[in-house]
């Protein structure tokens, strides 16, 4: 009987190793990717010290390395940066997570030097340093370092991160920092705090660009990073030590009056089982400033804070007062949740009713096939014809797909309008799709007993001949 050719574990394995060696030795010829591959793999025969080695040394010829990298060799490069991450985490931490974190910290040194020499714009690099930064996380507390050597590290990586390789680093390394770690590290940003760049005078001043409030100097723009830093990483350090009036000393009396850091500052002090300062807090952002519905988590945060004050019944009316201006799900789902039994289905029709006669014909048909309440949005859409903007692709597609199966006329109404978008403006990029509606109008045609006063299948592709005949990237589809 003929062996199977199939390439699994198990037929490769009765060629024996020999003839695997060979073949390995043979296909690594021109191929570093897979050379270096197979050292690490020699190298863990020695153990987590012989793949330390080579990682390093690997990593040294990465950073020593000059040549720009262009996006036809970008995943190449990610995937040299991969095969050392995973070497690490699966040789190296497990018997010396000490030397996997000084490895993942050095990867993570190294950003810079690649980003500036490569076109990483699909973030594929990005993607593998990111990782790193979250093992460097799981191998921390069990490296042993000290909370001292732990700070001056996350000192140094915090305010060295121009190309973000540190971003959340403080909240990373809190457990193995500790609270001793934690008060070192906040001690050294204070003292950071003192000691702002020294701002040049006259025409010793660099301008570096030129925006909308004027001329862009260099101290002015190190003086505001300074500033921002120092700010940002005290506030991840409160956060980090649940010290919620340190967080909230560090906003001024101005910015305590935007309703977003407002809602900062109370969902911490509600965390803190402090609902009635969180109510104190939100009111700090003056009732003008809040009109409109364009601060969404401080609405939030204050229906929490009203619950969790003993104000029910006040929060519940905000819940409803919430849903009806935005046809926020969450909102009504919580309204309905803590209402008595047998109230819900009162409310949820009065919700209904509510949504079709929205003013925003989208933002309507969004909730209600969200809900869902399809024969709803179909008589939505039934009813409101004309208010269907073809260009809302994202939500018609999926709209039209859940309403084909008992409402095909409304989900052809709603390809319709991509499809007449799509010809009207000549948006030929879409012509593929807007074909494929239009197979799909073909099909639902025969599901629909009356068209009413919309035209049938027919005659509506045949308006679209008159009016679109030559667009032969439509057709041709």
């Amino acid at each position: 009987m003929a062996r199977s050719k199939t390439l699994n574990t198990t037929n490769l394995t009765a060629l024996g190793a020999e003839r695997l060696a060979a073949l390995l030795i043979e296909l690594a010829e021109g191929d570093a990717a897979m050379k270096r591959r197979l050292r690490l793999e020699l190298a863990s025969q020695g153990g987590g010290e012989d793949v330390a080695a080579e990682v390093r040394k690997r990593l040294v010829a990465i950073a020593r390395a000059r040549g720009f990298i262009d996006w036809r060799k970008i995943r190449s490069l990610a995937q040299d940066l991969e095969t050392q991450r995973a070497a690490i985490m699966t040789h190296v931490a497990p018997i010396a997570p000490s030397e996997a974190f000084d490895l993942l910290w050095r990867m993570l040194e190294m950003a810079p030097s690649i980003h500036q020499r490569c076109d990483d714009s699909n973030g594929i690099v990005g993607g593998v340093l990111d990782e790193v930064l979250t093992n460097l996380g799981e191998v921390a507390m069990p490296s042993g370092f000290s909370a001292e050597r732990l700070a001056e590290l996350v000192f140094t990586g915090t305010c060295d991160n121009d190309y973000g390789q540190f971003d959340g680093l403080i909240s990373l390394m809190a457990p193995a920092l500790g609270p001793p770690g934690l008060a070192i590290l906040k001690t050294k940003f204070e003292a950071l705090a003192k000691t702002p760049p020294v701002a040049p005078t006259g025409k010793a001043r660099k301008i570096i660009g030129y925006g909308s409030q004027g001329t862009i100097y260099e101290d002015d723009y190190k003086a505001r990073h300074h500033a921002r830093l120092i700010k940002r990483t005290l506030a991840e350090i409160a956060d980090a030590l649940g010290d919620v009036d340190g967080f909230v000393a560090l906003q001024s009396n101005d910015e305590r009056t935007n309703p977003a850091i407002a809602a900062q500052i109370a969902q911490r002090l509600l965390d803190a089982g402090r609902a009635n300062e969180a109510l104190a807090a939100l009111d700090q952002a003056p009732a003008e400033i809040r009109k409109g519905g364009r601060w969404p988590e401080w609405q939030k945060v204050r229906i929490d804070a009203l619950e969790a004050d003993g104000h029910s019944e006040t929060a519940q009316h905000e819940r409803w007062k919430v849903f009806e201006r935005t046809l926020d799900a969450e909102y009504l789902k919580a309204y309905i949740k803590r209402l008595p039994n047998f109230d819900d289905m009162e409310v949820a029709e009065r919700a209904l009713a509510h949504a079709r006669g929205f003013s925003g014909f989208h933002q309507a048909l969004a909730f209600l096939v969200e809900w869902p309440a399809l024969d709803a949005a179909a008589e939505l859409i039934l009813a409101r014809p004309d208010e269907i903007d073809g260009d809302h692709y994202w939500l018609l597609t999926p709209a039209a797909e859940v309403l084909e199966p008992k409402h095909p006329l409304g989900a052809t109404l709603l390809l319709r309008a991509m499809i007449d978008f799509a010809l009207d403006r000549a948006r030929a990029k879409r012509y593929p799709h807007a074909a494929r509606h239009l197979q799909t109008c073909a099909y639902l045609a025969g599901k629909i007993d009356a068209f009413g006063d919309h035209a049938d299948h027919e005659v509506y592709v045949a308006s679209l001949k008159a009016n679109h005949g030559r667009k032969s990237g439509f057709w041709k589809n």
